[in-house]
């Protein structure tokens, strides 16, 4: 498969088979979270970056695991605290001495140079901290001492957070979270899938042994694939007027779900909806994309990049349902 050539239908269909065996795979993995498996693999093949928030226990980090190892990617694990400091993250210059005695410093990589990178904990690290994420993850490099070092390819940031500890925590600026692409929410399995998981994962990890069914010059072939399919009139429209039905309206009428929103989503937001409802349409063995992948990124790409009126956050007013009335409403006017 040649991205630069003009895709051919025998291209798409091999990358639509090898998008259906990574899930298959993960799946076999992660019991019980079938729709988080395909918002992941939708999110890595499209180029974005996520934010996982969750129960601890759930299997964050080993979806993490189990993705970098099924990809045959170079993985990090960076587990936040409040003393980590910005170095920590993106690396720092040593003082090495060479063989014949001559003494330099030289720049050591940190663990955000690994093809993807889970950050454990994100909101434990301290704002600054935080921030040395962002030229990483929106540049695609790191900048030290005014030299530029560019990050491998492909490169993905995986975050966790835990929803329920508040103490020693630091809530991500909206400016950060616009830079994740999907947020996603990780629920607890029910019965039969903690039944399933007895049998997987009791007494060892899957993702420890886990062989790699791709590599790293397969997902930048996928990728860039995904780039080139096809987008229609009538789905740029409909990608654009569900982003302009997030942004806030006060004097709206009582049913009108907008009237809880403060700020609505940046164009950013659009970009992603686009790319990642063209990973979409590819899973389902399309090469075009159809209103229905819009409509099943919507929420994950949604629901971090809106703020809610502080009144309606008193009242007990939810983004994602106030996100799921306003995207019926937009799924209703097409």
């Amino acid at each position: 498969m040649n991205p630069a050539a003009a895709a051919t239908d025998s291209d798409f269909a091999d990358a639509h088979r090898r998008l259906q065996e990574l899930s298959a795979l993960l799946g076999g993995v992660i019991v019980g979270q079938g729709e988080l498996v395909t918002h992941l693999v939708t999110a890595v093949f499209a180029g974005g970056h996520v934010l996982v928030e969750g129960l601890p226990g759930l299997g964050k980090t080993h979806l993490a695991k189990a993705l970098a190892a099924a990809l045959g990617l170079h993985w990090a694990r960076v587990q936040c605290t409040p003393d980590l400091m910005p170095a920590d993250v993106t690396g720092a210059e040593v003082y090495t001495t060479a063989a014949g005695g001559a003494s330099s410093f030289a720049f050591r990589p940190g663990p955000v140079f690994a093809q993807m990178v889970l950050v454990d904990e994100i909101n434990r690290a301290t704002p600054r901290t935080q921030a040395a994420l962002l030229e990483a993850m929106q540049e695609r490099q790191v900048t030290h001492a005014g030299t530029t070092h560019p990050l491998p390819q492909p490169f993905c940031v995986l975050a966790t957070q835990n929803p329920i500890e508040l103490e020693g925590t630091y809530p991500l600026p909206e400016a950060q979270l616009d830079r994740f692409m999907f947020k996603l929410t990780v629920p607890f399995p029910g019965r039969a899938s903690l039944r399933g998981l007895l049998e997987v994962s009791l007494d060892a990890e899957p993702s420890d042994t886990l062989q790699p069914i791709a590599g790293a010059a397969d997902v930048l072939q996928i990728t860039a694939l995904c780039r080139s399919v096809l987008l229609g009139e009538r789905c740029k429209d409909a990608a654009v007027d569900l982003v302009l039905a997030t942004q806030p309206q006060a004097d709206a009428p009582a049913a009108d779900p907008r009237r809880h929103i403060r700020y609505g989503a940046s164009p950013r937001a659009l970009q992603a909806l686009v790319r990642a409802a063209r990973v979409r349409a590819l899973m389902a063995g399309r090469a075009h994309v159809d209103v229905a992948d819009l409509e099943a990124v919507a929420l994950p790409v949604l629901r971090h990049r809106i703020l809610l009126r502080l009144e309606s956050e008193l009242d007990g007013q939810e983004a994602d349902a106030t996100l799921a009335t306003v995207i019926a409403a937009w799924r209703h006017r097409l």
